[in-house]
C-alpha cells in the first residue's frame, strides 16, 4: 500500500516518499506504479532537491510502526527508525549526508533548501523570541 508523502516534480520525473515503506522513489505513470530508489529508516515526510541530491526528513512513529511495510523492513534491515535529514545521491541512491536528531524532537513534516542563505533561523510561535524578531529588508 502507498502512504505518499511530498510529492515533488523534479528533473521531469515525479518523486514521492512512500512512507509506509520507508523508500524515496519515483512513480512511473504509463504504468501506474511506484519504483523504489532509496531506503529511509523511519516515516518520511518532506522531500527537496539539491545540486543532484535529494534532501528527506525521517520521522519516528507515533505509536509504531506495526501494520505497515516499514516496520519489516527495519526488523530484515537490523536497523531502528531515528529522526532527521537525509542526503541523497540521486545518481547511486546512496546516502551522502545526514543530521539525526534526538531528544524531544520526534516528527519532522517538510525541509526546503535555501540557496544563498548562510545563518537561517527559526523561531517558534508561541515563544517571546517572536515578538523581539527585527528584520530590515536592503535598499532596492
Amino acid at each position: 500500500m502507498l502512504r505518499t508523502h511530498s510529492p515533488r516534480l523534479h528533473d521531469g520525473r515525479l518523486w514521492v516518499l512512500n512512507s509506509g515503506t520507508g523508500h524515496l522513489g519515483t512513480v512511473d505513470l504509463a504504468a501506474g506504479r511506484f519504483e523504489p530508489h532509496t531506503f529511509c529508516p523511519g516515516f518520511l515526510r518532506g522531500l527537496d532537491f539539491h545540486n543532484g541530491h535529494a534532501i528527506v526528513t525521517l520521522s519516528l512513529p507515533r505509536h509504531s510502526f506495526a501494520g505497515l511495510q516499514l516496520d519489516e523492513a527495519l526488523k530484515r534491515r537490523d536497523a531502528e527508525p531515528w529522526c532527521g535529514v537525509q542526503i541523497i545521491d540521486l545518481k547511486s541512491g546512496d546516502v551522502v549526508h545526514w543530521i539525526r536528531i534526538d531528544g524531544e524532537i520526534r516528527e519532522l513534516f517538510d525541509i526546503r533548501v535555501l540557496p544563498g542563505i548562510l545563518k537561517p533561523a527559526s523561531t517558534g510561535i508561541v515563544s517571546g523570541e517572536i515578538q523581539s524578531v527585527i528584520t530590515v529588508e536592503g535598499e532596492s
